[in-house]
């Protein structure tokens, strides 16, 4: 199944708008950042160059996204990073284990079709009884970029110089729809690197002109 990633620009534009398509999202977050006594969700003044317009940044497969999750928290554990052609019984067995560990990652800790990551930084994600029966946990971009650098030797990927991402989707892709193939070649760790990419590209993207990362 596909997972997209889009960016929410959090500009006056479209927050202050009384159509604002995501205000029950930002009300419900920024009482969730409110309560752990973090600052709200930002909003910035409108720049010549940025709209309102929300975009795709990213689009990769369910699984993928768990065999990236699967190197992280093996990585986290001390454990070796090996690579598995398909997810078996011992990503489950990770997540029940360690699932005080998986609870503080912001890239673990997550609903794959739903949910948010903000560009406020927080150590862990927030997961009261609201967000959890929305969205899900809520989740930060700084947060999150620093776990993309922390796994990304482990997965062949230099962080400071990574290669191009992936394009974006041309157009959203349904919950049930494949995602796009993933050229593998010889490379044994080639998924986790996709959805990686893709989550670096939305990171920093969001940190640059000031956007929240919804899933889709």
């Amino acid at each position: 199944m596909a997972c997209d990633l889009w960016l929410v620009p959090l500009v006056d534009v479209l927050c202050h708008s009384p159509d604002n398509p995501f205000a029950e999202e930002l009300a419900l977050y920024d009482k969730a950042l409110g309560e752990a006594g973090l600052p709200p969700v930002p909003v910035f003044a409108y720049m010549p160059g940025l709209s309102g317009d929300v975009a795709p940044v990213a689009g990769f497969d369910y699984d993928a996204l768990h065999f990236l999750r699967r190197a992280y928290l093996l990585k986290l554990c001390g454990l070796e990073v090996t690579p598995v052609d398909e997810l078996g019984g011992d990503y489950e067995q990770l997540l029940e284990m360690f699932e005080a560990t998986a609870k503080e990652s912001h890239l673990v800790w997550h609903y794959d079709h739903a949910g948010a990551y903000v560009p406020v930084d927080f150590a862990a994600p927030l997961a009261d009884e609201e967000l959890l029966a929305g969205g899900g946990p809520l989740g930060s971009v700084q947060a999150l970029l620093r776990e993309l650098e922390f796994v990304a030797p482990s997965i062949g990927l230099d962080p400071a110089n990574p290669p191009p991402a992936p394009a974006p989707p041309p157009a959203p892709t349904e919950l049930a729809e494949r995602a796009a193939p993933v050229a593998c070649g010889d490379d044994p760790f080639a998924r986790e690197r996709h959805v990686w990419l893709g989550l670096h590209a939305a990171a920093t993207r969001s940190l640059g002109q000031g956007s929240m990362i919804v899933f889709s």
